[in-house]
């Protein structure tokens, strides 16, 4: 799949990873689920195999450690203050568990790492435009970016605007501090009532927040109250499927178990990984009065530099996109890895022809 993990740039305006380590016995450590103790457990979703599987298929392959890429670090984040307060899960951090904020991905170095290539991918499907809305950007003063993650892109925004005022904002603090003056970060949860003065912000961004959310009216209205009369919202995300056009991904494969596992995940938590297929963001752009609104939708594998990059941040930190849906399902950090070494296999194979969908939905509040 080499040259072909994601897709190319926008083909329509629309209406609407060879190796593991050996395993252990049995007896290998498990991990604790991460739901909160005493919730129901949702029913796995039919077709998920089990983490066996991939111990037995490692066995039969004759997986060794030298393909192995790269392993589950621990992490260098300080624990000093309480907004560091993060999970561990086997040697990871993750963001503090509370009642809303559930974002299932790593905050730590290696897991920013993969983030900030994953921009440069972003930025190559768009052509190299940061944002698809129509700005009148001599009228832009203000603008937030939610969940900005590493912060990548309200950097190369305020770099290219400096007379616009760029806040990101996210519930982890894992922003660089040499930013540009025009700049700054603040911790919020945008999943509660956002602290911004209503009809503030003239362009509001929001990238790839997908399994983070579990009520997107709520978010998009609070975007749409921030926004200042005749203000731009547009919200980027993508499916957690990989999918094929030509057969070459069966559904037994890693890749094609990539999904279940994230689905089975998503029913644990309550929140969607198929953001693009449920239309989410067009329906609570509607619910909250945009107006104007577009769909840019992302698919098929032709542009070969865009895939040689996704497989690139992929590779950076499979484990740290994996852990938390895997130890869900009580997986061992063991089988985690092995898991891992079998979707770095898959994603090196030039006979495997994979994508993931992706959407752009932009609207407008009107004046």
């Amino acid at each position: 799949m080499a040259g072909e993990t994601s897709p190319p740039p926008p083909a329509r305006d629309s209406k609407s990873p060879s190796s593991s380590p050996k395993p252990k016995s049995p007896a290998a450590e498990k991990s604790p689920s991460p739901a909160n103790a005493g919730s129901p457990q949702p029913t796995t979703i039919a077709g998920i195999l089990p983490a066996q599987h991939w111990v037995d298929a490692a066995e039969g392959q004759g997986f060794d450690d030298a393909d192995d890429a790269s392993a589950v670090v621990s992490s260098t984040a300080s624990l000093s203050a309480s907004i560091l307060e993060y999970r561990k899960i086997h040697g990871r951090t993750y963001h503090h568990d509370n009642d809303t904020a559930k974002y299932w991905g790593s905050n730590d170095s290696q897991q920013n790492e993969s983030m900030d290539i994953n921009h440069h991918v972003e930025t190559l499907l768009s052509d190299g435009k940061l944002f698809l809305a129509p700005l009148d950007t001599d009228k832009v003063h203000k603008v937030l970016d939610i969940g900005t993650g590493t912060g990548s892109w309200a950097i190369d925004f305020a770099d290219d605007h400096p007379n616009a005022e760029v806040v990101g904002t996210d519930m982890s603090p894992i922003q660089p501090t040499w930013i540009p003056p025009n700049l700054k970060f603040e911790i919020e949860d945008c999943t509660l009532e956002w602290t911004f003065a209503k009809n503030s912000v003239d362009y509001i961004h929001m990238r790839l927040l997908i399994g983070s959310i579990a009520d997107w009216d709520f978010v998009f209205k609070q975007a749409y109250e921030t926004l200042a009369p005749g203000g731009w919202f547009e919200s980027q995300e993508n499916n957690a499927v990989w999918e094929s056009d030509d057969d070459t991904l069966s559904e037994n494969s890693a890749l094609g178990q990539w999904g279940k596992l994230f689905a089975n995940f998503g029913n644990t938590i309550g929140r969607s990984f198929s953001i693009c297929d449920d239309g989410l963001q067009r329906k609570a752009m509607e619910a909250a009065g945009f107006v104007d609104i577009h769909e840019v939708e992302y698919k098929d594998t032709k542009l070969k530099e865009i895939g040689e990059y996704t497989q690139v941040a992929l590779e950076a930190d499979i484990e740290g996109y994996i852990l938390y849906p895997a130890t869900s399902l009580g997986w061992s950090r063991e089988e985690v890895a092995i898991f891992a070494a079998h979707i770095r296999r898959e994603i090196r194979s030039p006979d495997i022809h994979s994508y993931y969908r992706q959407k752009v939905v932009y609207g407008r509040k009107p004046s």
